[in-house]
């Protein structure tokens, strides 16, 4: 798929989202059922989720895309980290509660199976970004002068 054939699918996906998120939003207005009408807009927010994501392509397909600074390489790393284990506790609970059920309320298992999955998924995009994006993404002072210098004759010095 060409550039340009991409940028038009977020394009339109965005507006998809968009489109999602506002049917959502009415299809709750005046429901008084508690569940029903936070699923719908769990959905809903998967949907901005959606958008967000998608204009994140479109805008790294449209402009540019900066280096991650080291040190704030460092902070987005420790944020990350602790992300990833508080999610990896929250997978942990989540599993344990979802087997000890036997007998329970179906609706309250496909919730909380829902949240489970949801949270794997997060745990894996973590993990990637981690690895794929701070990673390889982080610019230190070393890789500066390396490329700047890299080519040059005299590599700094006078006359080489």
């Amino acid at each position: 798929m060409s550039e340009k054939e991409r940028i038009k699918f977020f394009t339109e996906q965005i507006e998809v989202e968009k489109k999602i998120i506002a049917a959502a939003q009415k299809a709750v207005k005046g429901l008084k059922n508690p569940l029903i009408r936070e699923m719908i807009l769990a959905v809903a927010l998967d949907s901005q989720k959606h958008e967000t994501m998608l204009q994140a392509l479109l805008d790294r397909l449209t402009g540019p895309s900066p280096a991650i600074e080291e040190k704030v390489s460092e902070e987005i790393a420790h944020a990350i980290q602790e992300h990833m284990e508080l999610e990896a506790l929250a997978i942990k609970k989540y599993k344990e509660y979802l087997d000890s059920l036997c007998c329970i309320d179906n609706k309250e298992k496909i919730v909380i199976k829902a949240i489970y999955e949801d949270e794997l998924r997060h745990h894996e995009l973590m993990k990637w970004i981690y690895k794929t994006i701070v990673e390889k993404e982080t610019l230190i002072e070393e890789d500066v002068w390396d490329h700047m210098w890299s080519d040059a004759f005299s590599h700094g010095t006078p006359g080489g």
